[in-house]
């Protein structure tokens, strides 16, 4: 008998094959009660959706580090990412997006996240790329064809191109 905290150790002498599945005592697993700490929070002009859902984005660590790093080279802690969506691109919207100082961002139409790791990391989204964007996260990603800013895991979208800078809606 095995106690709760043991797994069983097995040996191909006797006779259990690697290709076989093995029974394992089941280990307890540890669940936390409290919510996930969110990767933004929005620190500029908040917007709800049509339902009166908050719209939110989340900063992934990586975009948070490179932001912060650009910020650092440049000596201006002002810079932010802007995110925006038009039409265009092989799938019908395409993300674009660009450097930006805190000063020409728009009190009344940009809503601006803040990386919630103290990184200091910014993006500004306007209210209609926001709606196209809300529930995905801004990332960084060095690939052999170079490295950029992405959006990942956008709710929004059905299918996009393999670069990931265009993409399609649910209609």
């Amino acid at each position: 008998m095995f106690s709760k905290f043991q797994v069983p150790q097995t040996s191909l002498a006797e006779g259990n094959h690697p290709c076989r599945p093995i029974e394992h005592a089941l280990l307890p697993r540890q669940f936390s009660t409290s919510g996930q700490k969110p990767a933004a929070v929005v620190t500029a002009n908040p917007k709800k959706d049509e339902e009166g859902n908050d719209m939110l984005i989340d900063i992934t660590e990586r975009a948070a580090k490179r932001l912060q790093e650009i910020m650092a080279k440049d000596s201006n802690p002002s810079l932010a990412l802007r995110v925006t969506v038009e039409s265009g691109g092989c799938h019908g919207f395409q993300y674009l997006m660009s450097l930006t100082n805190m000063s020409a961002v728009s009190p009344d139409d940009d809503t601006v996240f803040e990386a919630s790791n103290g990184s200091g990391a910014k993006v500004v989204m306007d209210e209609p790329s926001l709606e196209l964007l809300k529930g995905s996260k801004v990332d960084f990603t060095m690939e052999l064809i170079g490295s950029q800013f992405k959006i990942v895991g956008n709710p929004a979208a059905t299918s996009s191109c393999g670069c990931g800078t265009s993409f399609d809606i649910k209609p």
